[in-house]
């Protein structure tokens, strides 16, 4: 985009160079369409409302709408949290014996994932299902390739507890 480009139209260009990965990234840490939907609306209106401080060029633009989606996500994470504190245990959904081990061990992974901090999912989205290289990572978030190495290292450990059903935080027997 020139830079004789008007905020409505750069801003359209962003939309339609982005929005649909930023959708899928949202799926993946929220772990519902309508939410990622919601995100990615809610990216888009604090992009329009901010337009002359996203950076020109992609891979710049880019970073910046991916930080202020995962900032996002953190912030639903929190609330989330507060709700969870007051409103008392949830009941565990529990699969029915008769699925197909793909789609439970699908599942279960899916639920261990959506478990993890915001920004170690995250960073465990982009780098694993995403393909994106810690270099790559650490550019759109806004971080060291040491942070998001260490992000990664924890992520797998919790992610391997939590699947192993072993309570993150818990010493682990031999």
């Amino acid at each position: 985009m020139t830079s004789a480009a008007t905020p409505e139209q750069r801003l359209g260009a962003l939309f339609d160079a982005h929005h649909r990965r930023l959708h899928r990234l949202g799926v993946r840490l929220l772990g519902d369409t309508e939410e990622a939907r919601d995100l990615v609306q809610e990216t888009f209106l604090r992009a329009a409302a901010a337009i002359a401080r996203v950076p020109d060029g992609e891979p710049a633009g880019e970073a910046w709408l991916v930080r202020v989606a995962v900032n996002l996500c953190r912030d639903r994470h929190r609330r989330r949290a507060v709700r969870r504190a007051h409103a008392g245990p949830m009941p565990v959904q529990a699969a029915s014996a008769d699925e197909e081990p793909s789609r439970l061990a699908r599942w279960l992974v899916r639920t261990a994932l959506l478990e993890l901090p915001p920004r170690r999912r995250a960073i465990l989205v982009l780098y694993a299902i995403e393909g994106r290289s810690t270099k790559e990572i650490a550019a759109l978030l806004g971080t060291t390739a040491v942070t998001v190495r260490w992000h990664l290292s924890m992520g797998r450990r919790e992610m391997g507890r939590r699947l192993r059903g072993v309570e993150v935080g818990a010493e682990e027997k031999p």
